[in-house]
């Protein structure tokens, strides 16, 4: 029993070294080559390694360096501290210090800064204090230990206090002397209450930070519907809103169930295409337009933005439509300009097919719940 807990133990710290974007060594007892670089979320590819700028060498001392899942920080250090990526390092915090994984060092730093608007000073930028020491590592891995028992404690005293929020992550600071516990919530709380009890609870010091939905998955990560992993866990910097209009534009079934991300959100992907959708749609013709035949009058269904059909049923039987090019569309609203009416619908139609309803009592309304 005893040694399946030490496991269990050893398991649980992996998985939480494993979100800093490390992974434990052998020589855990004593601190050295306790941790080495490895793969995790957020990883990224540094294409200016290899490129030698003589203009800026030696002048960009800047790092960025990884904590808990995705928070990252950027920070500069002396030119006398050789550094490499994968270095568990020391840094500054507001009071004390952190404990951090160097990501990317140099000249690429500066444009990671530029892609996540990162405007803080250079002369104001918090600073790294050195190589982690042994003892450093051995107090930063004990106190990640503590955070999934904090957590769980959190949950139970802040349901007790009755307080509405959603407490999804705790991260320690490597010193062992705080912690940020971030939250979710539809409004404002009042959490002073709990803030006292958490103190005493853990004699450290509190911090609590908010995030909205979208941030709760990018942190805690996962796959997504299409096998990859999270958009939001993986690249995405800057969220944008995603309106029930891109689901409309873009000719999809109004069902939550599959156009929710696990954020319970509309998934940010349905916004890659969207503008190329836009531009495709200005050939075509307006979908309210009724086109009219001597067989009877004919309503738009639906669109085949990319292979340029139009789908068409007649009034009296909307369960059969037929396939018409956009050219042809255009054709016969022209002929019904000059009061002319075509034959009938299927002499213009590539295909037919019989229409199901597909959105299954989901509606306009159950998307607008998911908008941003």
């Amino acid at each position: 029993m005893i040694e399946n807990q030490d496991k269990k133990e050893q398991a649980l710290l992996e998985e939480q070294v494993f979100n800093r974007g490390g992974k434990l060594g052998k020589e855990l007892t004593t601190g050295q080559n306790a941790l080495c670089c490895g793969r995790c979320k957020l990883n990224q590819f540094d294409w200016l390694k290899d490129y030698e700028n003589e203009e800026v060498k030696g002048k960009l001392c800047l790092a960025e360096v990884r904590f808990k899942n995705d928070r990252k920080d950027y920070y500069t250090y002396p030119e006398d501290l050789e550094l490499e990526v994968g270095d568990i390092v020391a840094v500054e915090a507001a009071i004390g210090h952190d404990i951090g994984i160097i990501t990317l060092l140099g000249e690429i730093v500066e444009r990671q800064m530029k892609r996540k608007r990162f405007r803080t000073p250079r002369e104001e930028m918090k600073k790294i204090y050195r190589r982690a020491r042994a003892n450093d590592v051995e107090k930063w891995l004990s106190a990640i230990k503590l955070e999934q028992n904090t957590l769980a404690r959190t949950r139970t005293i802040a349901e007790n206090l009755g307080l509405d929020m959603k407490l999804n992550d705790v991260e320690y600071q490597g010193d062992k002397t705080k912690a940020i516990f971030y939250y979710t919530a539809d409004g404002r709380v009042d959490f002073r209450e709990l803030i006292k009890k958490l103190a005493e609870e853990f004699r450290i010091r509190i911090e609590m930070r908010q995030i909205g939905v979208r941030q709760e998955s990018a942190k805690l990560g996962g796959l997504g519907s299409c096998g990859r992993e999270l958009c939001c866990a993986s690249w995405i910097c800057n969220f944008q809103s995603v309106t029930t209009g891109v689901a409309r534009v873009q000719q999809l079934s109004p069902n939550p169930q599959k156009l929710a991300g696990q954020c319970g959100k509309l998934k940010c992907c349905l916004n890659y295409e969207y503008e190329a959708y836009l531009d495709a749609l200005k050939s075509f013709p307006d979908n309210n337009i009724t086109l009219r035949f001597k067989s009877g009058d004919a309503v738009h269904q639906k669109n085949d933005v990319f292979k340029g059909i139009m789908w068409y049923s007649y009034t009296n039987d909307r369960s059969n439509i037929l396939a018409l090019p956009v050219d042809k569309v255009k054709e016969i609203i022209t002929l019904n300009k000059k009061g002319e009416k075509p034959e009938k619908m299927e002499d213009y139609a590539v295909t037919t097919e019989t229409h199901t309803n597909t959105n299954e009592g989901y509606g306009e309304a159950d998307l607008k719940k998911m908008s941003d």
